[in-house]
């Protein structure tokens, strides 16, 4: 009579299985089946080395029945399923992009590349910000005094002179051609990058994020010495769009944040994400206010070349800390085309594709939200240094230096008020009260003719900046992890579109109200954060409603 073996077990997917197997004069040591995990029993035929198993009296036991064990409900076989997707995805999709037609069987494990230490992505950030930040001002500056030369305007009288409301044309032309000026570079910048930078970013998916974060970091190198042959060559003021276009070719500054933010949601829990991200952003801060700090003085006392000639030797520093010092976040790298229409094609399915735990709706609107936040964060930013300059706050370097820095301490601040807020208050209620202090100082932006009510209006804006880590943690909390790369570049690729929108809202509208209300851009800002405000509201109830209905009817 044959033998029976019965084996029990759990599956890969953890499913309870039972299985039987008959045996006829055989000899089993031991059973196993990839998947399966759990006691085997083996039974033996007689005359063979090793323990005689008992021959059972009677006819052959049926196979037990599995079907009496508790069945998984429908949605935790989804989730399940959807994790054992996730799991498969990136190597997947990366082996479907591998360029050469016969390496189709190349497995993406291999050796681990040789770096010289597996240091983190904050450092690239502070350096890449602190460069630009350090440029940003001097950039502004130098317009307004080479456009004051061409036109003969005296751009250094006094304060006491500048104070006075009296109109002057050529000072307002001079306000006008350094305002469209910015404009031209944030175009110039957005076109090019908003295909550059959601390519890249979906591309470091398989690739890993150092070769974006490399190559983004000669695109800010080759800008800067651009930059550096204008001012000392004296060139035309119209290399500087072609120093913002070669950048935004290899990936731009929201190339680099994408690579980033996506390597620290690689490496962080759902937990940690928020603060983590909230970090990332206070290492922006940090060195804006920094760089602010020194290019305000630097400028005043040795001129405009040297802020510049700092940011190239910060970004050669920032590239070979990319190239051999970076630690790879990405477990699986694998060789992968770059030009090909799959990059742009996973970034459309983050917003189309059905999936489990995953609200379109809610990733459209969260997008929106972050979308109207940089706009107005951006676009204030580009007509700050010049409604400082003019009438009635006339500032020099000095004050501009203390005003940047200003402008920057938000990020730390927030990265401590989010901290403490965290323990009494929901994200999105942070993002709320972030939101508020945002739209007050705005307001008094709008109305200073002082200094002491301008830095008034930049102590409102101590928790400012809260706002974006909070969105960028949710927008990750919502895609799996095969999905990181794709959904940053889609950020970086809203950020291009709130840059090219900030631009041509701002620096068109600032020259277009000096007649009548100077800080009606600020007005405008504050009245168009009342849309994110709403729309975190919205969804924060959103999600309380289901969660309560979720756990209602639990047993």
């Amino acid at each position: 009579m044959d033998s029976l073996v019965i084996i029990m077990g759990v599956s890969g997917a953890g499913k309870e299985t039972c299985r039987a197997v008959s045996l006829h004069g055989l000899q089993v040591r031991s059973l196993s089946e990839p998947g399966v995990k759990g006691p085997s029993i083996a039974l033996s035929s007689p005359g063979r080395a090793g323990p005689r198993a008992k021959r059972p009296t009677g006819p052959d036991p049926a196979p037990p029945d599995c079907r009496g064990k508790k069945k998984k409900t429908q949605r935790e076989r989804r989730w399940a399923q959807a994790q054992k997707a996730d799991r498969l995805a990136p190597v997947q999709n990366c082996r479907s992009m591998e360029a050469p037609a016969n390496s189709r069987d190349q497995r993406c494990e291999g050796p681990p590349e040789s770096v010289l230490c597996r240091g983190c992505v904050e450092p690239l950030v502070f350096l890449a910000n602190f460069a630009l930040v350090l440029q940003g001002p001097v950039t502004t500056q130098y317009l307004w005094h080479r456009f004051s030369a061409d036109l003969g305007y005296n751009g250094t009288r006094d304060r006491v002179s500048c104070s006075n409301h009296s109109v002057d044309p050529t000072a307002q032309e001079v306000e006008t051609l350094t305002s469209h000026w910015t404009l031209y570079m944030n175009v110039g910048g957005f076109l090019v990058g908003l295909f550059s930078s959601t390519l890249l970013g979906a591309w470091s998916d398989c690739v890993g994020r150092r070769p974006l974060l490399v190559l983004t970091s000669l695109g800010l190198l080759l800008q800067t010495l651009v930059s550096i042959f204008v001012v000392q060559l004296q060139l035309h003021v119209g290399y500087f769009v072609l120093g913002r276009i070669l950048c935004a070719l290899l990936g731009d500054f929201n190339g680099l944040l994408a690579a980033g933010f996506a390597s620290v949601a690689d490496v962080s829990s759902s937990r940690t994400r928020t603060i983590r991200m909230a970090l990332l952003e206070a290492c922006i801060g940090v060195a804006g206010m920094l760089a602010s700090l020194i290019g305000g003085h630097w400028l005043q006392e040795h001129g405009f070349a040297n802020p510049f000639w700092l940011a190239l030797a910060l970004l050669i520093a920032m590239t070979v800390y990319a190239a051999f010092c970076f630690g790879e976040t990405v477990k699986e790298p694998t060789p992968a085309r770059l030009f090909t229409l799959r990059h742009h094609r996973s970034i459309v399915q983050l917003y189309v594709t059905q999936a489990p735990e995953k609200s379109r709706k809610h990733l459209a609107l969260y997008s929106l939200a972050i979308f109207v936040v940089v706009t107005v964060h951006l676009g204030a930013q580009d007509i700050l240094t010049i409604y400082e300059l003019s009438s009635p706050l006339c500032w020099d370097s000095r004050l501009i230096g203390y005003g940047s820095a200003a402008q920057q301490l938000p990020y730390l601040t927030s990265l401590l008020g989010l901290r403490l807020l965290q323990h009494c208050l929901a994200d999105s209620w942070v993002a709320e009260v972030g939101l508020t202090f945002n739209i007050l100082g705005l307001v008094v932006f709008a109305f200073a003719t002082i200094t002491p009510l301008m830095f008034t209006g930049y102590g409102l804006l101590f928790l400012s900046l809260v706002i974006t880590p909070v969105i960028r943690a949710k927008l990750s909390k919502l895609v799996s992890v095969s999905e990181q790369g794709a959904l940053f570049s889609a950020v970086a690729c809203v950020n291009s579109l709130a840059m090219l929108l900030a631009s041509g809202i701002f620096n068109a509208l600032y020259p277009a109200t000096l007649n009548f209300m100077k800080g009606f851009p600020f007005l405008l800002g504050a009245g168009l954060l009342l849309i994110p405000a709403l729309l975190i509201g919205i969804l924060e109830r959103a999600n309380h409603c289901r969660e309560f209905q979720q756990f209602s009817q639990s047993p």
